[in-house]
């Protein structure tokens, strides 16, 4: 690995997925808990229209996606609030048609579009200067949005009904975590593609989930966790000569499996050592 280091794009790479990880680990801790998975896929798959939306009007596809996706946020949010019949459809009819727009928008576009692939599938290799800039602004709203709100974030994720006795405004929070859940998805566009984006949201935090229950810990281990799969996988991917963004998420899903099987025999153990100890 230290041999890949002397190319820039090896090194933007790590610094890409680090930034990633940060992100990935606060706001899919709380995709996890509030079981928000399909939501969050909604969010990923819509802001493709974002991608288009760039390509029609000759602006940076990234932005679009940030506006896209903050849109459909917002709209899932909304409906996952306000409509308690079939919801699910309801996202899943968005979330078609924010990837129906995006494509059409991009034939409308006309032209050649060489590096369209790499917003569904990432292209974490390709990262430049210009997108970690982007990345760490991002990160910095994540994680500032995340603190100043950390107490009412907590409050509606393991007891809405205290949260709003407690006067929290509850769908305000929802909503904001919503746009953060938008504006990750944005960050890891790039690393591992729309498409593949849930996965990297989810699992290292469903990880650290089966673990540890504390939540600050489990969304420090799980934006370790991220770093470890972003390193590994573009590790393999550089000597195997494999995409980056594929060997990542399959990384992570062999951890995952594991650790599904590997955890109820640590509980097992840990049990067994406790009753011994009395």
């Amino acid at each position: 690995m230290i041999e890949a280091l002397q190319f820039d794009f090896m090194r933007n790479a790590l610094v890409a997925g680090v930034l990633v990880s940060i992100a990935c680990g606060i706001i899919g801790t709380f995709v996890v808990i509030n079981r928000i998975v399909f939501i969050s896929g909604g969010i990923a798959h819509a802001a493709y229209g974002g991608i288009g939306l760039g390509y029609f009007f000759r602006f940076n596809p990234v932005l679009g996606a940030v506006i896209f996706s903050l849109a459909a946020a917002l709209g899932m949010g909304i409906v996952q609030r306000y409509t308690r019949q079939r919801a699910d459809t309801i996202i899943g009819v968005m979330w078609a048609i924010g990837m129906a727009i995006g494509i059409i928008l991009v034939d409308l576009a006309g032209g050649y579009k060489a590096d369209l692939m790499s917003y569904l599938f990432g292209s974490i290799l390709a990262v430049s200067w210009r997108d970690l800039l982007i990345m760490l602004l991002l990160d910095a709203i994540v994680v500032a949005l995340s603190v100043l709100f950390y107490k009412e974030l907590l409050a509606i994720s393991f007891d809405e009904t205290f949260a709003t006795v407690a006067n929290v405004p509850v769908d305000a929070i929802y909503l904001t975590l919503m746009c953060t859940i938008a504006l990750t998805v944005v960050m890891m566009m790039r690393v591992v593609g729309l498409i593949m984006t849930i996965a990297l949201l989810t699992m290292p935090a469903a990880i650290s989930g089966l673990f540890v229950k504390d939540m600050k810990k489990m969304m420090g281990l799980a934006s370790i966790l991220g770093m470890v799969f972003t390193t590994a996988g573009l590790w393999l991917s550089y000597f195997l000569n494999l995409t980056s963004g594929a060997t990542i998420i399959l990384v992570g899903g062999v951890v995952y499996l594991l650790s599904v099987a590997v955890q109820p025999l640590l509980s097992r153990t840990r049990g067994d050592r406790l009753f011994a100890s009395r």
